[in-house]
């Protein structure tokens, strides 16, 4: 996890963590698999990891499976070494932000 606390605005919308949350701990996962897990339509999600992959957080890699008999192509994203350095300082913030929080109480 990073060394330092760091909130990212990029990071925080819910469906955007979400992606990164689910990316962090795989080498990547099919387009497909998130889709389905996140219960997002195609075009949402394709919307969010097209705006996660401008800002550097994930890519993705267009390539054929074997599991399918036709010749489209499967979508593997994975998150950056730059996505997981910002991803793990968000939810260091977070959580110290919760601990301040229920600390006060």
């Amino acid at each position: 996890m990073a060394d330092d606390a760091r909130f990212s605005e990029a990071i925080h919308a819910p469906n955007r963590l979400r992606i990164c949350g689910l990316l962090r701990p795989v080498d990547s996962a099919e387009f497909s698999v998130l889709k389905d897990t996140l219960r997002l339509s195609e075009a949402n999600l394709s919307k969010t990891v097209r705006s996660l992959v401008e800002l550097g957080f994930v890519t993705a890699k267009k390539s054929t499976s074997s599991s399918r008999t036709d010749k489209r192509l499967t979508t593997t994203l994975s998150l950056t070494p730059l996505g997981q350095y910002t991803f793990d300082a968000h939810i260091l913030a977070l959580q110290r932000l919760a601990a301040e929080a229920l600390g006060d109480q």
